[in-house]
């Protein structure tokens, strides 16, 4: 069903992260045992119609998987029927007519400025080059709301010393500058120079890149020690700078340029905390609330 030619379509023309094109990889094959175990259909896509990509769709929902997982898997489709049409393999898109499910938007979870504050100043690191790469891990992320796959790519030159910016490659490879605090800076120039980094800002013992287990370990570890939240996650550290940003009176188009969101749709949802958190300073201080 084309999904080798798929899969290096997105990986070398669209230049998908890896952790995207797994994600695509793996829809595409649970579409494809569904339709061979339902319908037995296996190598002629001009079989599929919208209606078996519905019933695949309400199998997905009647075995509990959340509308927002279906969706994404939708969105895996949108673009592989768009790849089969490019192709010429097909002459007509059965996604048309497929309606996305309503799924619940979830708030982003965030930290705590005071427990932020707590890990960054109070916690004990490690001593020694582990600990002190894993606090700049941590303070990276807060500092600059970047994503794990652009911190574990970070090069000592990506870094502008000279104006206080770093250089990031995001989704679908495109830079971004973020600005760097003055502290920061002068942490990251004493940890390069301190252990004789050359390549790679953040690295193993034995000079290699970090891989994104090791860090996701290092977060969870970390957080857990000042934070309940239960997902303990690099990203959480993402929502909360963009939180942290809003509600210190940080422009929303600024913050979707630092986070390197494609639309601001989907950086107004960092909008809904700061509403949260301004109900909660009316009822503490209004006298009639």
């Amino acid at each position: 069903m084309f999904k080798d030619k798929f899969i290096q379509y997105i990986s070398s023309e669209k230049r998908f992260s890896e952790h995207t094109i797994k994600s695509y990889s793996s829809d595409i094959s649970q579409f494809q045992d569904f339709l061979s175990s339902e319908f037995d259909i296996t190598n002629k896509v001009e079989e599929i119609s919208f209606q078996l990509i519905r019933s695949w769709i309400a199998y997905l929902l009647e075995n509990g998987i959340n509308p927002r997982s279906v969706n994404r898997k939708i969105s895996t489709l949108k673009t592989y029927f768009k790849f089969l049409l490019r192709e010429g393999v097909l002459q007509d898109n059965p996604m048309l007519k497929v309606i996305s499910p309503k799924s619940k938007k979830r708030l982003p979870v965030f930290i705590e400025e005071e427990q932020i504050e707590n890990l960054l100043n109070k916690v004990e690191f490690e001593e020694g080059f582990v600990g002190e790469r894993n606090k700049l891990i941590i303070e990276m992320f807060y500092v600059t709301g970047i994503r794990l796959s652009e911190l574990i790519n970070i090069k000592i030159k990506s870094i502008d010393f000279e104006n206080n910016l770093v250089k990031v490659l995001g989704k679908r490879n495109k830079e971004r500058l973020i600005p760097l605090s003055v502290n920061m800076l002068k942490e990251l120039v004493d940890f390069i120079k301190k252990h004789q980094l050359s390549n790679f800002l953040f690295t193993n013992l034995d000079g290699n890149k970090l891989y994104t287990k090791l860090v996701y370990r290092v977060v969870k570890k970390y957080i857990g020690e000042i934070s309940s939240v239960n997902k303990k996650s690099p990203h959480i550290l993402r929502h909360t700078f963009a939180t942290h940003m809003l509600n210190n009176g940080a422009d929303i188009n600024a913050i979707k340029e630092l986070l390197g969101h494609a639309n601001l749709s989907a950086t107004q949802i960092y909008t809904h905390n700061t509403i949260e958190k301004l109900k909660s300073v009316y009822k503490q201080a209004h006298p009639r609330a």
